[in-house]
């Protein structure tokens, strides 16, 4: 193979649509980690079964389009209270146990995603599902040299109405300031009767919500499977670690990763956009381990 078979040359338009297409990777990337930001960034807690989360959300859309006959749009919600309700009750049933013992806390909840993979092929069995969408979803924008799948912008735009109604919660509102304060200091917030209990319940089943909403998302991407959540999980980590675990953090290093790597692979390909970016990050969090944006805390 010579250098012109693996090294696109650079032509404007084409790069432009490629920075376009960044940003809807970004997107995705960024909605498969924020429900993980937030447990992560406010419990201290490396949830494992978070892909399995995102699988829940999908199945759950499935199953209401199929046998309920919901609408894609109503699915979104509806998953997210579903999936709500299913972490809600992992973290009074488990993880509560384990805060202190945080090698517990992931072994424990790869268990469950465990479960959760095998309970679902139990019940579906191996087979893809599929997700029906809107006829207006199901073309692509083209618009000049963009060319766009709708429902990608549609996930760009869900994507920053979860981020921003996120934000919303946690600076505009007395939950948040709950959730802030216990993440700051456990003992003095409890000193001014706010109950950490309740706020890390509250917590974990958002997270787990904002999972499940994406979970539908992509469920309108990908067909589903038992185990589709471990191709999520690798980007969502990697997502919440290099931007340090905050919420605006998430949102710049989905950003940056998305822009590179589909920049990446338009010089290239995608097989080895992956490894320059991975390898990227590497050297990154070597020189850089509290990532991108930090916040001085204690968790006690």
């Amino acid at each position: 193979m010579s250098v012109h078979d693996f090294w696109t040359p650079f032509a404007l338009e084409p790069f432009l649509n490629a920075l376009i297409v960044g940003l809807s990777i970004a997107s995705i990337w960024l909605v498969a980690a924020l429900g993980l930001t937030i447990i992560y960034g406010t419990m201290g807690v490396i949830n494992m079964a978070h892909g399995e989360f995102i699988m829940l959300g999908a199945y759950s859309t499935y199953v209401l389009q199929s046998y309920l006959g919901f609408p894609f749009l109503l699915c979104l919600p509806a998953a997210f209270f579903i999936v709500a309700g299913f972490g809600w009750v992992i973290e009074k049933v488990l993880i509560r146990h384990l805060y202190q013992r945080p090698l517990d806390t992931l072994l424990a909840t790869w268990g469950v995603s465990l479960v959760l993979i095998q309970g679902v092929r139990l019940v579906f069995g191996g087979e893809p599902q599929y997700v029906g969408v809107p006829t207006w979803l199901d073309s692509a924008m083209q618009i000049g040299f963009i060319n766009l799948a709708w429902l990608r912008v549609f996930i760009i735009v869900v994507s920053g109405l979860m981020v921003l109604l996120t934000w919303w919660i946690l600076f505009r509102t007395v939950t948040g300031v709950r959730i802030r304060a216990v993440m700051q200091n456990k003992e003095m917030a409890a000193s001014f009767g706010i109950n950490a209990n309740q706020v890390y319940s509250i917590t974990f089943a958002y997270g787990a919500g904002v999972a499940g909403v994406a979970g539908a998302l992509f469920g309108a991407f990908k067909s589903l499977f038992p185990d589709m959540g471990s191709g999520y999980i690798v980007e969502a980590f990697l997502v919440v670690v290099v931007g340090g675990g905050q919420l605006i953090g998430s949102v710049f290093s989905a950003g940056l990763m998305g822009e590179m790597g589909s920049v990446f692979s338009y010089f290239t390909n995608d097989t080895f956009a992956r490894f320059v970016l991975f390898t990227l990050i590497v050297v990154f969090l070597r020189f850089r381990p509290q990532g991108l944006i930090s916040e001085a805390m204690t968790r006690r």
